[in-house]
């Protein structure tokens, strides 16, 4: 967002600060949008409200929406028109139209995100910085409230589980994942006694992702730190840096398992792990419970085009889906659903030649492709429609395929790789990016 571009290629001497402060500020809002996606206790959130005049502020300003992310902002449009020809199937219009709304203020975030980082890959510090942040700060509030530390803390857990400043555990636990992998990151591409200050917080988060006591959470967290593990073996060269991360996994097995023993020291929590811990629990297993809903719901859909209206299949069934696939098709008939998961595997194929491209963002990518992944296997036993970071993820993704097609990633590379030589020359190690 640049408010003084001089013309004719004039030096903007005078107007320099000017363009400063314009950038200082826009910066500053976008820290603000990721720090506030932490904190959907109650809606309408304050992250609806501030990111619906940041979208009005960032678009006068001249924010382009590019055909580099044209599939993301197709599938979208395809994807909420579904649920649109929907509501009329619905028996409760006023929610049904309330719920589609919500879904298309989402997927207009999510656009948003995509049109930030491919205007400016290098934002990507920006938003990393603000969702840490706000992480650290919600999963502290989550762990106080679960050992309930102060008064009223037992608002921030939910059936004897920490809830934070979300509505649901299951939602808090997998929010907690990306900033988690960004540190974890961190660790393995630097060096780990510079950054010994990280320990605190990422202790915090997996703490955090623990009494939550969220399967999914647990699951999409192993899975995400699995996956950018073999990516750095695979990105890595041969020799005492791959040693490194080999006796890095070993040290980082031995402290979680740390962890985890001094939080079962604990009887309630030891308790409450034994009960969530269970592969399939009562509710998945029972007569019409969650399994069974897959297949009866899957079977109701056939003989509905245009779907069974927004919020209604518990009124068929005991519960929700609890799956975001189901859920397409239910919600947002068979053009919602076939679309969202085209949508789903177009972003994960277009993610994947980037993980290997040498860019000043490409830890942070390996971080989004890694619990981006992760969420879309979760996504087919729990709903995350309206996860606000889901569509965060949707939006960083395109955004950064788009911004390798604008040619971002190369000219940035280019002048890392002079700038390197330069520093080279004068005897300095140069900084490694992050």
């Amino acid at each position: 967002m640049s408010l003084a571009t001089e013309p004719f290629g004039g030096t903007p001497h005078a107007r320099a600060p000017i363009g400063l402060q314009a950038k200082s500020l826009g910066n500053g809002s976008l820290w603000l949008a990721a720090f506030l996606s932490g904190f959907v206790i109650e809606e309408p959130a304050p992250y609806e409200l501030y990111m619906a005049l940041l979208l009005v502020v960032w678009l006068a300003c001249g924010l382009k929406l590019r055909r580099e992310f044209g599939p993301l902002i197709i599938c979208l449009m395809l994807y909420i028109a579904g649920g649109i020809a929907s509501i009329p199937m619905a028996k409760e219009m006023g929610d049904a139209v309330m719920y589609i709304a919500v879904s298309g203020f989402l997927a207009v975030t999510a656009i948003f995100y995509a049109a930030i980082i491919a205007e400016d890959p290098g934002r990507f510090r920006v938003i990393q910085s603000g969702y840490i942040a706000s992480a650290v700060l919600v999963a502290a509030i989550g762990i106080a409230g679960y050992f309930h530390l102060f008064p009223g803390a037992s608002y921030f857990t939910l059936y004897d589980r920490a809830r934070g400043t979300f509505q649901d555990p299951n939602v808090f636990g997998p929010f907690l994942v990306l900033p988690t992998v960004l540190l974890i990151q961190k660790l393995l591409r630097q060096s780990v006694l510079r950054n010994l200050h990280l320990l605190v917080p990422l202790a915090i988060l997996m703490l955090g992702v623990f009494l939550s006591f969220s399967r999914g959470a647990w699951g999409v967290l192993l899975a995400s730190v699995l996956l950018i593990y073999f990516l750095a073996l695979v990105t890595e060269k041969p020799g005492p840096r791959r040693a490194r991360l080999v006796l890095l996994g070993a040290i980082g097995i031995l402290a979680v398992l740390a962890l985890i023993g001094a939080a079962l020291s604990v009887d309630t929590v030891a308790d409450m792990f034994a009960e969530r811990a269970k592969l399939v629990q009562s509710y998945d297993g029972a007569r019409l419970g969650r399994f069974a809903r897959y297949s009866l719901g899957f079977q109701m859909v056939m003989d509905h085009p245009l779907g069974l209206g927004p919020l209604e299949f518990n009124k068929y069934f005991p519960e929700d889906e609890h799956n975001v696939y189901l859920k397409g098709y239910t919600t947002y008939g068979w053009l919602g659903g076939s679309i969202y998961i085209l949508m789903a595997l177009w972003t994960f194929c277009a993610l994947v030649p980037l993980l290997f491209k040498s860019r000043p963002w490409t830890a942070f990518t390996q971080s989004v492709f890694a619990v981006f992944t992760a969420h879309l296997i979760l996504s087919a036993i729990i709903d995350t429609d309206h996860w606000r970071h889901m569509y965060m993820l949707y939006g960083l993704a395109w955004g950064l395929i788009a911004a390798e097609k604008l040619g971002h990633g190369r000219s940035a590379a280019y002048v890392g790789a002079v700038n390197g030589r330069k520093l080279q020359k004068s005897g300095k190690a140069p900084a490694q990016a992050q």
